[in-house]
């Protein structure tokens, strides 16, 4: 998937990989639509660095996660 152009569906594409690779339990904390396109970069930033890691930290969760829920319009 070409995660260059800053649409709709590549936020909620790169959203369902972040929910599944971090196996979220809220999901609807993570909804495409409380996203506005304007942090488009800052989330493809962060989806990029979870693709890379193959397993996280709590603390590494915890952070990733505060930095979603501020990226939330």
């Amino acid at each position: 998937m070409n995660l260059e152009a800053n649409t709709r569906d590549n936020i909620e594409y790169m959203l369902e990989a972040i929910k599944s690779k971090l196996q979220i339990v809220n999901a609807a904390a993570l909804n495409a639509k409380s996203f506005d396109t304007d942090q488009y970069e800052d989330l493809r930033d962060i989806y990029q660095m979870i693709e890379r890691k193959s397993s996280f930290s709590v603390s590494e969760l915890d952070a990733i996660v505060t930095e979603l829920g501020k990226l939330r319009k």
